[in-house]
């Protein structure tokens, strides 16, 4: 039983963790994303937006937002 909870417990530490992780990317891709818009780079603009696509699916599943 104690085996049981510490995986839960250890599980729920890495939720978090990418959670985190993932709301960092986030911002750094806004960012980037932002610069691309400044800069008409319609490349760059695509590239992050789709970055941002899998990041807000990935804290979906997650059920972070």
């Amino acid at each position: 039983m104690k085996q049981v909870v510490n995986h839960a417990l250890k599980a729920t530490e890495v939720e978090r963790h990418r959670k985190a992780v993932l709301r960092m990317e986030m911002d750094y891709e806004l960012a980037t994303l932002f610069e691309a818009m400044e800069q008409e780079n319609e490349m760059q603009k695509t590239k992050s937006k789709q970055k941002l696509e899998r990041i807000r699916k990935e804290l979906v599943r997650l059920k972070a937002i």
